[in-house]
């Protein structure tokens, strides 16, 4: 029996995609391998998103190729379909595949075995493609599972690399939503994250949207979670977020990409929303969630940025009051608009404005966990950190932290309700709230 190691770059959406593929690799007979070094087959699941992404994927291709000179290596994923011809010239590479038709790799592995024939198979996108579904992945090592419902985008962000290497916005059938559903409850998982390359556009093409698949995912028993990937704020509308609000299920946490809190960055950018109109949104979610979480997506140093425009973005930032910000510094990426923009940021000032945003951040987020300070909250515990502490997600997906001694068994994969007693710098510590038994409180 054949044995494939699957190395993975880049988005939720590609983690899925490579759980898919594990899938149809032991559909074929293949096995899935934890060790690089055993491995027969090696699958390097690509991101392009930033030339130090592409750089990554190229230094984990040359050393797996060094390290296990005879094995068989596929390089898939984004950064071939955005650059075909340095791909191909890849010769490290024995079979190269881009972002559609993923579920032909196994096929093409299992001809490469009997052939030998180096195999480059990257289509191009054409307006009217259809989603591909792909095999149910059992993310067996993960208490929640995700599950991919979207696929391409739109918008052309100047910055942005995706749209030529995912195609348009196509989405996933409400009834394969169904069934991948309630494939995961069979599996035990009790939480299902919605991800997607732009999410809040699911349903575009044949008049559906966000709220259909989140109530499906909901009507499914044993699923007691659904949680939302990134989402872009311009169409979250009114009629959405109250059909949203009316999902018990669904966790009050909302990744609400920014990119930047200045209206002069937000227009070179091509963003289509103003830092007013993402404000107003925010505040009109906070209505519909009470208690919901915000975090975001921040770069700094693009094109032309200049020192007020930064600290107006900085600004902007301490005022929505984020629990947790990841931040960017630009990365010119050939092929997209803002690459071939003047006034490029020196690599220092990028720095400089991403240590000045982190702070920021990080006092945004201190604030926030010290307000959780004494409220109780359901956890959804995931694995315990080494001997000391079981650790979960509350709905609003902040980390807590409880010591062993509140529960000496396994909670892994357990709802339970926690009292929050401390915030640390990323995380919260708490015990099991009173009158709450472990045994007693999944589905609850």
């Amino acid at each position: 029996m054949y044995k494939v190691y699957f190395i993975t770059f880049g988005c939720k959406v590609n983690q899925y995609e490579t759980e898919s593929l594990k899938t149809s690799f032991k559909k074929k007979g293949y096995e899935v391998s934890d060790r690089q070094d055993s491995a027969d087959v090696v699958v390097i699941n690509s991101c392009t998103v930033t030339e130090y992404g592409d750089n990554d994927v190229l230094s984990a291709l040359r050393k797996v190729r060094k390290k296990l000179p005879s094995a068989v290596i596929v390089l898939t994923g984004c950064y071939p379909q955005a650059d075909r011809k340095s791909a191909e010239n890849l010769s490290e590479a024995d079979i190269i595949t881009g972002t559609k038709n993923r579920s032909e790799i196994p096929l093409l592995v299992t001809e490469y075995l009997e052939k030998h024939s180096r195999k480059i198979s990257v289509p191009d996108y054409s307006v009217n493609d259809p989603f591909e579904n792909l095999d149910c992945p059992s993310f067996e090592k993960n208490t929640r599972t995700f599950m991919k419902i979207q696929d391409g985008c739109n918008q052309f962000c100047t910055y942005c690399i995706i749209p030529y290497t995912r195609g348009r916005c196509r989405s996933r059938s409400l009834e394969s939503v169904r069934e991948e559903a309630e494939n995961s409850a069979r599996l035990g998982k009790k939480e299902i994250v919605l991800t997607g390359i732009n999410l809040a556009f699911y349903g575009m093409e044949y008049g559906a949207d966000l709220a259909d698949a989140v109530e499906v995912c909901a009507g499914v028993d044993g699923i007691e979670r659904i949680r939302l990937g990134s989402l872009e704020p311009e169409k979250m509308s009114d009629d959405l977020l109250e059909r949203l609000s009316a999902v018990g299920k669904l966790c009050p946490h909302f990744h609400l990409s920014l990119q930047s809190g200045c209206n002069r960055t937000l227009r070179a950018m091509n963003r289509h929303y103003t830092s007013e109109e993402y404000f107003s949104l925010v505040q009109k979610i906070r209505q519909f969630f009470p208690e919901c979480s915000f975090t975001t997506d921040v770069m700094v140093g693009f094109p032309d940025e200049t020192d007020e425009d930064f600290r107006e973005s900085v600004k902007f930032v301490q005022k929505i009051g984020f629990s947790r910000v990841h931040i960017f510094r630009y990365s010119r990426r050939k092929g997209t608009p803002a690459d071939r923009m003047s006034n490029q940021i020196p690599e220092h000032i990028k720095t400089s404005r991403a240590a000045a945003m982190s702070k920021a951040a990080a006092q945004s987020e201190e604030k926030y966990l010290k307000s959780l300070v004494g409220k109780t909250v359901k956890v959804l515990f995931e694995r315990e950190n080494c001997t000391e502490f079981h650790r979960g997600y509350a709905e609003d997906y902040t980390l807590i932290k409880i010591p062993r001694e509140n529960s000496e068994k396994s909670l892994r994969n357990e709802l339970i309700y926690v009292t929050i007693e401390e915030s640390r710098s990323d995380f919260c510590t708490g015990r099991i709230a009173d009158g709450y038994s472990p045994d007693l409180m999944t589905g609850q």
